[in-house]
């Protein structure tokens, strides 16, 4: 014994925890080069300066109150940080007062006077039972794996407090956009619907044929059925706005042109590192690799201490007399000769466990590293895919007023006319569609920096 003494001391002093060193970020220094890509921003202001829409403003404040996906986001939280309560309380002796009697019938041929008696005693008693003396960390790592856990939920809670941020700007945008669009259809199809009467009174007076009716028919048609499809779009938007909102959105106007804030330059370590997401799956990783040191210290002797002090009696009356003086003291040393290879298993599963998180890890910041990249070249397609539809919905605008001016003169036919209405229409739609998508772009951007 007095030669294991030492070699205990010797491990007491050794840290059964690996070194944590965080892995390399599996992603380039620089972002993708080229004519469509600059770098990255940042942006350190909170979600009220980066939307400066004041309906939006409004619509993601009430997310933020009233989202029940949130809710549950926040709930979790305050159940990590109870388990790594609990994981913490375990570092320290619990400290119990104990009143007890014990009453017993003893045969008479078990007592020395041959006679049943009932033996009856009393006890007080300050106590601390089964304390583990940590001298391999192992209820140390299991309170470092829980405070990583209870961190890395707190992350998560801040990603999916973004993702709301985003989602319900993306939900405003698309809602804002269907809404113009069908207004632009009503527009549409009213006007379809004149022209589809018009035509009716020039056949019954011979100055329109019957292929000129069918024509104007077909396209008033066509004009109700996208008017009605729309009408739907409009009404799903609404309600996944609603449910991001947790509340009636209310009227929704016509989103205007967003307009980046003004942002830092940043290389992808400084964006990706601290986006929430990243950092939880770090702390996961920081979580895991605790777990193994408290599974190798399963190899290891464990040593538990219970101790009672206090008084016994006989009787009740005689419990805090002199004399009564009580104590105990149960050191116990366990050490494991022989588990069927559960310990080796328990530390392998750690180390495997480990090595998912690593994966992990490393897996978030590439689909952060893409995000960003693709956001990046993103914002400027988009914005010259705009500026080109502009001026193509510009031309077919000039088109259609000389196709009716030459029509009304009767130089052109009505096939032509209902084409020139076709093609305009369909360039006013893919304006309001890449205008959407583009504000769309920077509500990514939002949640892709990692803002606040």
């Amino acid at each position: 014994m007095n030669k294991l003494l030492p070699l205990l001391a010797l491990l007491a002093g050794c840290s059964l925890i690996p070194s944590y060193e965080r892995p390399a970020a599996p992603v380039p220094d620089q972002w993708p080069t080229g004519s469509a890509v600059s770098p990255a921003p940042i942006f350190t202001g909170d979600w009220q300066t980066f939307f400066a829409d004041p309906q939006l403003r409004k619509l993601i404040a009430a997310a933020l109150a009233h989202n029940r996906d949130l809710r549950i986001a926040v709930a979790r939280v305050e159940e990590a940080r109870a388990l790594a309560g609990i994981a913490r309380a375990d570092r320290f002796p619990t400290v119990d007062v104990n009143f007890q009697q014990q009453a017993a019938q003893v045969p008479g041929d078990l007592n020395t006077s041959g006679q049943s008696a009932i033996t009856r005693r009393y006890d007080a008693n300050l106590g601390v039972a089964a304390f583990e003396l940590d001298f391999w960390g192992r209820v140390a790592s299991l309170e470092t794996a829980a405070r990583a856990s209870f961190f890395a939920s707190e992350f998560a809670q801040r990603a999916f407090r973004l993702s709301l941020i985003a989602d319900v700007a993306s939900a405003y945008y698309s809602l804002a956009e269907l809404d113009t669009r069908l207004t632009l259809a009503e527009a549409t199809l009213k006007s379809r619907a004149d022209s589809r009467r018009l035509i009716e009174q020039r056949r019954d007076v011979g100055l329109a044929t019957d292929l000129d009716f069918l024509a104007a028919d077909g396209a008033y048609q066509g004009a109700r059925a996208e008017a009605a499809n729309l009408a739907r779009q409009r009404v799903a938007a609404e309600n996944a706005l609603r449910l991001l909102v947790g509340s009636d959105p209310g009227a929704v106007l016509p989103a205007p042109t967003f307009v980046m804030p003004e942002l830092a330059v940043g290389l992808p370590s400084d964006v990706l590192l601290n986006r929430p997401d990243v950092l939880a799956a770090e702390q996961k990783l920081i979580a895991a690799n605790a777990s193994i040191g408290a599974a190798r210290a399963a190899f290891l002797p464990k040593i538990t201490l219970t101790a009672t002090a206090g008084t016994a009696s006989r009787a009740l009356a005689g419990l805090f007399g002199g004399g009564s003086g009580a104590w105990s003291f149960v050191p116990l040393l366990k050490w494991p000769l022989f588990d069927a290879g559960r310990s080796a298993a328990n530390v392998d599963l750690a180390e495997v466990r480990k090595s998912i998180a690593v994966a992990e890890y490393e897996k978030t910041i590439q689909q952060a590293f893409r995000e960003v990249a693709d956001l990046l070249a993103a914002r400027e397609h988009y914005a010259a895919q705009l500026q080109a539809l502009e001026a193509a919905a510009q031309a077919q605008n000039t088109r259609l007023r000389r196709v009716e001016q030459r029509h009304l003169g009767g130089v052109s036919s009505y096939l032509e006319l209902l084409d020139a209405q076709r093609e305009q229409y369909a360039a006013q739609q893919a304006v309001l569609a890449t205008r959407r998508a583009l504000a769309a772009t920077a509500a990514g951007f939002y949640k892709a920096i990692g803002g606040n």
